[in-house]
């Protein structure tokens, strides 16, 4: 290893005390000692250069996805109840059963039920039987008036007669009131009770498919709290919709009408379509983490998408063509602030300086750009640039001085 600078001076001072050397040997001293300090130096700043890792910039089409999880639900189902209490005395429909709207899908015990509608039938014959009584009785009570009242016109009867004649006339008329008011309430009653006897079929709303049968006969059904589920059916399982969670990092990307992908378990090396038909406002928080539903159409003609199914799916949600892309390491690279050598003091020290280091640039980015280093003539040289989209790998440049080719740095090693 070649001798200090600092030791260097020390020494040719000595020498010069104890004896008396040449000039022209002093000189060349000098001169040996700079050509073996320098080279050494030169040497030793070549060992620890800095190695970088570049990639160049590149004009490529740019693809950003996101991935969501959710289930393949059909796109109308409905729960079939009943509104009555009973015992369910047949059920007509089973699994996977074909229904068109005004099946029977099950029978409750109707014996209670005709009961209850015959005696409305009887209450509402009683009532217009009144109400026919309380119509003579108004014209009998009418024509006695009407008599006292000439008797009063020709002297032959008193007012008091008159009053009394009145008085009975107007009961007679509320009577007839009252009996077509308890007519009309026995018609509702009637009415209500061959509902309920109606009801006791339970029928398919709509046309579709039996996806569930939660009822056997002989089941007793209490519907006073709530009115139990006997049946759900899908209206056509030929289309189908998969409802997914979004994250709220990137419900901003979606839109209704983007394309989709998914995959589930059953098919594990088959893609199917699907397209956003719905994205909803409502959050959904799951212990702490906030999603929205999204709700994407699918075309299940083949039938081999089931209801319930796990699915993950890839949603498009933005196509750059052409675009000038980095990595995302290049973004996220910084030079390390290089460490200052010293050649030593004095006159040799001057002589002997260690090679210049660039410090990384302490300026930051103006408005709202992002700094990458681009590798120039061995050299790492800062240039500022607006970043676009970004699939996770790559981001696009939307504008700076980058130009396709550029050596962008993504990591650097100092051995």
């Amino acid at each position: 290893m070649p001798i200090a600078a600092d030791d260097l001076e020390k020494l040719l001072a000595k020498g010069a005390r104890h004896r008396r050397w040449p000039r022209w040997i002093l000189a060349g001293i000098v001169v040996a000692a700079l050509i073996g300090a320098g080279l050494w130096w030169r040497a030793a700043g070549t060992a620890t250069a800095t190695v970088y890792t570049t990639v160049p910039a590149r004009v490529a089409d740019l693809t950003v996805r996101i991935t969501a999880t959710g289930t393949v639900e059909p796109t109308d189902e409905v729960e079939v109840s009943s509104e009555l209490s009973g015992t369910i005395l047949a059920v007509t429909a089973d699994y996977n059963d074909h229904v068109s709207a005004g099946q029977v899908l099950a029978k409750l015990d109707t014996g209670k039920l005709q009961a209850t509608l015959d005696h409305a039938r009887g209450t509402l014959a009683s009532k217009q039987a009144m109400a026919a009584q309380s119509a003579a009785t108004l014209a009998e009570t009418q024509s006695a008036y009407n008599r006292v009242a000439e008797l009063v016109k020709r002297g032959s009867g008193t007012d008091q007669d008159l009053q009394t004649a009145g008085a009975a006339l107007a009961r007679a008329t509320a009577a007839v009131d009252m009996a077509a008011a308890d007519v009309q309430v026995a018609q509702a009653d009637l009415s209500l009770d061959k509902a309920n006897l109606d009801k006791a079929a339970i029928t398919s709303p709509i046309d579709g498919i039996v996806l569930a049968r939660n009822v056997e006969a002989g089941q007793i059904v209490a519907s006073s709290l709530q009115a139990p589920v006997l049946f759900t059916l899908a209206a056509d399982l030929r289309r189908m919709d998969l409802n997914v969670a979004i994250d709220e990092a990137d419900i901003g990307k979606v839109a209704v009408g983007n394309k989709a992908e998914f995959t589930v378990e059953a098919y594990p090396d088959r893609r199917f379509p699907a397209e956003i038909a719905q994205v909803r406002y409502a959050p959904q928080t799951i212990d702490g983490v906030v999603t929205y539903q999204a709700v994407l159409s699918i075309d299940n003609a083949d039938l081999s998408l089931r209801p319930g199914m796990t699915a993950t799916a890839v949603i498009t949600v933005t196509e750059v063509s052409k675009a000038l892309v980095v990595p995302n390491a290049a973004l996220r690279y910084t030079p390390a602030a290089p460490k200052a050598k010293s050649g030593g003091s004095g006159f040799i020290g001057m002589l002997i300086q260690p090679p210049h280091v660039q410090a990384p640039s302490a300026t930051p980015p103006a408005g709202g750009a992002q700094r990458l280093w681009v590798l120039a003539g061995g050299v790492a040289t800062p240039v500022d640039v607006v970043a676009g989209q970004t699939d996770g790998t790559l981001t696009q440049v939307v504008s700076g001085p980058l130009k396709a080719g550029d050596a962008v740095i993504t990591d650097a090693t100092t051995p």
